[in-house]
Formats: structure tokens, C-alpha cells, sequence
């Protein structure tokens, strides 16, 4: 082999294995094949699944519906998607809207203030039913989330601050009638729980005691006893004295007349107070002993003036004391006091609370909810889906496929985050609850330019023959 022929085999080679590493620069490290665009844009990640049958039912995750079936991958825009430049020279330009979202609309093209293009606005690109229409990006992009209206009892709770306070109908005082001596008072305080029948204390009475020996002379004399007339006047002598009853019914039995007498407890319940004392003489109408029951307690409760329209006699009310957190006192509103208190503006409910236990006791702190709502399920949607103006309120139907409807509605109650829709809607629309105002704010401004662009054509060929006019005359100046 000659000299020159090996150079020549030695160069040739030394080529072959520096393209071979030149190519292999640009090869992945791993191995891996290289996709092509159009493989990348197949398995790029999904924006969104929709339900297989185009309702406006979206999910960012994998999902099926009730009946097993998957739904539908929606891939995100891309540049492939994007409709190219030579289908949109073929629809028709309506007009050139401000880059910034202002109302102002050209006929021609033309720049802003800032020397940014107006956007053409092509055929189609509105619709004249007032609807608006979003593409799947700007969807995801807002966050828009959607849910059907439905029928569904509205919880309307309002909250008032109270004190328990005993029931005046179950108070009971124990004063003498007559002039009495109490000879002895028995192992009773206050704040002792008494039952009905035990003896409180043990007292002396003059009167008393005559009473007592003219009905037993009558019910035992041979001339009166059996004329009922005169034993039943003694007796109800007696009574008049608030003697009590089985002292009463003792003596009828035993027929004698007692030194003192066993003055008892007219009740269950707790001494609430005790002026009695060993030996003291007490005159009619002293208070011994006040005694209340407890077993079924009131809750006087403030309401809001704002708030009096929802309550009503007879509505349940759930009681919580700050004694008891996590304890719920059920109830039922008996009486709404006739009177507004004009400082602070609010008018006392009574509450009545079954107390079995005792747990609750007079001037404790109290919070009171009362549940106000329609026992009946209404037709209602999340208080974030109305838009209010102040004159109209309005909600966002999702029609499916990107396109929203603005439609009017009436307004009811409130609750639990839901509102009462009397009118406008039917139970299954679904209502857009999230980033529904910037549709609003789209919907608004499409209106806004369309109605512009009506006489924007008229206005802008004048104006320009205004200023065509005017170049001329500046042009014939001398």
C-alpha cells in the first residue's frame, strides 16, 4: 500500500468517528428514544376530563360516572390547536376592540396610547343569545367550578345571649296568715333541695290552735256533728290559716288538737331563702321560707330587632351554658315580650328548658340558637353564584361545552351558605359558584363592544374623511 493511499484511509476514518461523536453529543444520556412533537403532544398531561356525554361536569383527576364509564381527557391548548393564520383570513373582520379591555372599538386597525395593536374581533366569536363563550384553557385557568341548583332545607340560625331565670309559676313562699311562735326549724338552709311533704319547721299559733279546737268541737258535738254545714265552716277556717292539709287531716282522725304544728314543704324544689329562726315570733305576712322548683327553668333571651321577623312562638331553640361547653339544652320559644329595648335594640324572648337534672341554675350565662329556617326543602344555589347589582340579581348557567348563560333570578331566604331561588331557575341547572364574575366581567364587555361596534363602522368612516378632509386643507396652506 502506497503512502499516500494509507493517508487517505487514515483521514477518512478519522471523519467517519468524528461524526459519529458529534451525532452522539445530541443523543439523550439514558438512551432514551427521542419523541417527535407530535408523540410529546399525545402524551402531554390532560388540563381537565369531562363527563363522556358533554354534561358541564369537569374533574382534574381520572373519574368515572355512575354507570362505570370514563371521563373524557380534555388536552391543553397548544400552539398545533391554535387556528392558524390562514383560517382566520377567511372569516370576517367585525371590528378592532382596545387591548386593554376598555369599550372602545375601531373599524380599522390602530394602535393605543401605548402603541399596543387593537385585537380583531372575527364572526363568531360572539353569539347574540347573551350567552358567553370560554375556551377550556381560560376555564382552567379561572378556576370556574360549577353545581347543580337543588331542593334543599335552608338552616337560618339566629344567636342571642341570655341568663336562665327561675319560672315565676313555680315559686312557692311560706308566710304565716296569723300571729305564730316557730318553736323549732328543721335541718334546712338555703340551698337545700326539699321534697314536697317534709316538715320545714315547727311553729305555735294562737289562732291557730282556736281554730283547730272549734272545727273539732264541731265535727265531735252530738248537736252539729252531723250537720255538714257547720264542720265544713270550721274547716275551711283552717285552710284560711294555710294550715296544711295532712295537719288537717291528723286532727280529723285523732280528733285532738296539737300544741304546734308540722309546717311543711309545698313542693320539690331548692330553698332559695330561709328567715326562720328557733324561737322567733312571726307576724302575718313575714316570709319563712321561698322555695322554687327547678326542674323546668326559663332562658330569657336579647334578639336582634333585625332579627325578630324569623321567630315565632313555638319554634325549637338549642341552649348552650358556658358552664357546660358541648352540652346542648333543648327548648321551645313561649313567650316574645311586647317591648323593644330602645338602647339596645332588642326584644326578649323567653325560652322554656326542661332542667330534669338540675344542671341548669337561675342567672347562668346562656347562648341561644334559634333555628329560623323552612322546615320544607327549597329550590336553592351557593350564596357565590348570585350576582347582586343592587337593582338585579343574576347567576351563570353552565350550558356545557365552554358556554355560559347570565339569567335573572328571584331571591329568598338565606342559610347555611345557600340562597332561596323563587324564580328563574329549575332543579339540575348547573350554576356556575367560582370565578363567575369574571364571566360576568367578559359577558359585560362583549356586550359593551358589540353595542359600540353597531355604530362604530358609521363613526369611523366619518372620522376618517374627517381627517382626510383635514390633511388636504393643512396641505394647501402656502
Amino acid at each position: 500500500m502506497s503512502k499516500s493511499r494509507l493517508i487517505g484511509t487514515t483521514a477518512a476514518l478519522v471523519a467517519a468517528v468524528g461524526a459519529a461523536l458529534f451525532a452522539g453529543s445530541f443523543l439523550p444520556a439514558n438512551g432514551d428514544p427521542i419523541l417527535s412533537a407530535a408523540n410529546a403532544a399525545d402524551t402531554a398531561a390532560p388540563l381537565y376530563y369531562q363527563d363522556p356525554d358533554g354534561k358541564p361536569l369537569y374533574s382534574p383527576t381520572p373519574k368515572k360516572t355512575e354507570d362505570g364509564r370514563d371521563y373524557v381527557a380534555v388536552p391543553a391548548p397548544s400552539d398545533a390547536d391554535e387556528p392558524k393564520g390562514e383560517h382566520k383570513a377567511d372569516r370576517k373582520i367585525k371590528y378592532y376592540r382596545n387591548p386593554m379591555g376598555l369599550p372602545d372599538t375601531s373599524p380599522v386597525p390602530k394602535k393605543d396610547s401605548m402603541g399596543m395593536d387593537y385585537i380583531a374581533v372575527y364572526d363568531g366569536d360572539d353569539s347574540d343569545d347573551g350567552s358567553v363563550k370560554l375556551s377550556p384553557g381560560k376555564i382552567q385557568r379561572s378556576g370556574v367550578k360549577s353545581e347543580p341548583a337543588e331542593l334543599r332545607r335552608l338552616r337560618t340560625l339566629v344567636r342571642a345571649p341570655g341568663t336562665i331565670q327561675l319560672d315565676e309559676r313555680r315559686i312557692s313562699v311560706i308566710a304565716m296568715r296569723a300571729e305564730s311562735f316557730v318553736q323549732k326549724v328543721a335541718d334546712v338552709t338555703t340551698g337545700s333541695r326539699v321534697t314536697k311533704g317534709q316538715s320545714l319547721m315547727e311553729i305555735y299559733s294562737p289562732a291557730v290552735s282556736s281554730a283547730a279546737a272549734e272545727y273539732l268541737a264541731t265535727i265531735t258535738s252530738k248537736t252539729t256533728a252531723g250537720i255538714e254545714p257547720y264542720g265544713r265552716g270550721s274547716r275551711q277556717r283552717l285552710v284560711n290559716l294555710d294550715v296544711p292539709e295532712p295537719v288537717i287531716a291528723e286532727m280529723e282522725k285523732s280528733h285532738a288538737v296539737p300544741i304546734t304544728i308540722q309546717w311543711s314543704s309545698p313542693r320539690d324544689g331548692i330553698v332559695l331563702q330561709r328567715n326562720a329562726i328557733d324561737g322567733m315570733r312571726a307576724q302575718p305576712g313575714d316570709i319563712l321560707f321561698r322555695i322554687a322548683d327547678i326542674s323546668l327553668v326559663w332562658a330569657n333571651v336579647d334578639v336582634a330587632e333585625r332579627d325578630l321577623g324569623g321567630i315565632a312562638v313555638g319554634q325549637p331553640v338549642t341552649v348552650r351554658a358556658r358552664s357546660y361547653p358541648g352540652r346542648d339544652f333543648g327548648g321551645r320559644i313561649s313567650v316574645i315580650y311586647p317591648q323593644l329595648n330602645k338602647e339596645t335594640r332588642t326584644a326578649r324572648i323567653r325560652i322554656e328548658l326542661a332542667n330534669d337534672d338540675l344542671a341548669l341554675l337561675p342567672d347562668m350565662y346562656v347562648d341561644a340558637a334559634i333555628d329560623t329556617g323552612n322546615p320544607a326543602p327549597v329550590l336553592s344555589v351557593a350564596e357565590s353564584a348570585v350576582l347582586d347589582t343592587g337593582s338585579r340579581q343574576a347567576v351563570l348557567v353552565d350550558k356545557g361545552q365552554g358556554r355560559f348563560e347570565p339569567r335573572e333570578v328571584k331571591l329568598g331566604r338565606r342559610g347555611d351558605g345557600y340562597v332561596e331561588i323563587r324564580d328563574g331557575l329549575a332543579e339540575g341547572d348547573v350554576i356556575v359558584t367560582s370565578a363567575n364574575f369574571l364571566i360576568d366581567a367578559e359577558s359585560n364587555l362583549k356586550a359593551a363592544l358589540k353595542g359600540l361596534a353597531e355604530g362604530g363602522n358609521v363613526q369611523g368612516t366619518n372620522a376618517q374623511g374627517t381627517d382626510a378632509h383635514g390633511g388636504h386643507a393643512m396641505g394647501g396652506k402656502p
